[in-house]
């Protein structure tokens, strides 16, 4: 009996150890915390990944250990979710890492590795960087704009299509500077083509190109006048994209461009002055942000170069170069690490029926005189009914507030009015007399300002053959003007 008992009491007791056993793994879940992917890879340019997290705790959340790549959520209570990675452009010729650690419920921790690929240089450097050389360079851009007085385009030739004579004008000499000099001026801008001369594969500018220009320069700096060197037109390759599309190609050209250019006139002091580019097509912020980007890599390939060009003035041009779009988008300017170098720049052709419409409109006629006293009492027609002397007033008004206030002096890069070689006789007459009011006074405006005006010209005004002035009429204009009178 005894031995029985003892049976009964073991089977007994081994029922409930296996049944208290079951019970308590019935009470233990399995931990699921799951991220998926694991490992997240981007481009140099950056942009959007996303991940799926799946738990079954409570919370989770998550941190990332690098500022350039960020979380769209840093935490939940869902079971499952998704999350946008972000990560911003890699501009460093190297890869970086970052790694994102995610933990449920203060205990159980899942890490997510993130690399993001070095920056695709898509043209070689041609940066040749030496000692900065502060000699000869050391008026800010508010002193330098003080000794700028007047300054004339050589429009339509170092930016012609197919060479510096294809647009009809001869070869640039140092008698045209001479004479541009003699006739009052004392500062060029010289719009310039590069990419036609530019390897498409490497954006390497033609050797020949390059001194062509250094030697032009040499003419301007050799009589002291003060020059304006820029990447025009150029086939619109930056002009016609500021957009987001275009943004990492025209950057890459844009330093490549910059890199040779400032490598080329490096030895030149400050009366040399470097502008980014010519009329950017900007229509709203998207695009403005692009030709920022565009002129921050201008800045930054300049700079890099060292010697004087670590201290040369620089220009900026705003949206389109329009005043009104300037004054509403370029609400921030790019950043440079020389204070007191930069300038903006816009132009001017307001009113546009004056100075360069050919055809009445549905929507307005061609003006063809300008100014208070120069209305026609025979052709009211084509009388101005607005953009005279109020709007010049208003419009420099907002570039002196905006950017000369500030220590920021603005260029009016190009400016002028053609003429309308229709009229005849009193018409003709008063159509000449009132462009050179007009001529007078903007440029007598700009400077009251701190504007610095520049006058285009494809060699209307003076002859780029002979060297004589062959519109004296609209030169007197100019010159009374910057002289105050």
């Amino acid at each position: 009996m005894r031995k029985h008992v003892s049976l009964f009491i073991f089977v007994i007791s081994i029922i409930m150890f296996s049944a208290s056993c079951k019970d308590t793994t019935s009470d233990v879940t399995t931990p699921i915390f799951t991220i998926s992917p694991d490992l997240l890879s981007f481009t140099d340019a950056g942009g959007n990944n996303t991940l799926t997290v799946t738990m079954n705790g409570n919370n989770w959340s998550t941190t990332s250990d690098q500022a350039w790549c960020t979380i769209s959520s840093n935490s939940s209570s869902k079971t499952n979710t998704q999350i946008t990675v972000t990560a911003t452009s890699n501009t460093a010729t190297t890869a970086r890492t970052a790694r994102l650690t995610f933990v449920m419920d203060n205990k159980t921790t899942v890490y997510v590795n993130i690399s993001q690929a070095a920056k695709v240089e898509l043209y070689p450097s041609y940066k040749d960087s030496i000692a900065p050389d502060a000699a000869g360079m050391s008026s800010t851009a508010t002193d330098l704009a003080k000794k700028i007085k007047v300054g004339l385009n050589i429009g339509n030739t170092l930016e012609a299509s197919g060479s510096e004579t294809g647009w009809g004008n001869p070869l640039i000499t140092n008698d045209l500077i001479k004479s541009i000099k003699q006739n009052g001026f004392n500062a060029i801008r010289l719009p310039c083509d590069w990419n036609q001369y530019a390897d498409q594969t490497t954006a390497k500018i033609s050797a020949t190109w390059l001194n062509r220009v250094k030697q032009v320069v040499q003419y301007c700096v050799d009589n002291d006048m003060y020059v304006i060197v820029n990447i025009h037109w150029d086939g619109g390759w930056l002009e016609k994209n500021c957009t987001e599309a275009k943004k990492t190609e025209n950057n890459a050209k844009q330093k490549a461009f910059w890199e040779q250019i400032a490598l080329t006139l490096r030895g030149f002091d400050e009366h040399v002055i470097f502008a980014s580019a010519n009329e950017p097509n900007v229509a709203d912020a998207t695009q403005m942000a692009v030709l920022l980007s565009y002129h921050q890599t201008f800045i930054d390939a300049v700079r890099s170069t060292g010697g004087k060009n670590a201290y040369r003035v620089l220009i900026v041009q705003g949206p389109s170069t329009d005043i009104e779009k300037t004054n509403q988008l370029m609400t921030t300017f790019p950043t440079d690490k020389v204070a007191n170098k930069m300038m903006a720049e816009v132009h001017y052709y307001t009113p546009w029926n004056f100075c360069g419409m050919t055809e009445d409109a549905s929507w307005g006629n061609q003006f063809f005189y300008w100014g208070a006293n120069y209305h026609s009492t025979t052709d009211t027609a084509h009388n101005p009914t607005w953009g005279e002397e109020a709007t010049v007033d208003a419009n420099f008004a907002l570039m002196k507030k905006q950017f000369v206030d500030k220590g920021i002096p603005v260029v009016i890069g190009e400016f002028g009015a053609i003429t309308r070689t229709n009229l005849t006789g009193d018409a003709l007459k008063l159509h000449l007399a009132s462009r050179a009011f007009y001529f007078k006074y903007v440029t007598k405006q700009a400077i009251a300002n701190g504007l610095l005006p520049f006058f285009w010209d494809t060699g209307g005004l003076i002859n780029r053959s002979n060297y004589t002035v062959s519109d004296q009429q609209a030169l007197d204009g100019l010159i009374q003007g910057a002289n105050g009178l």
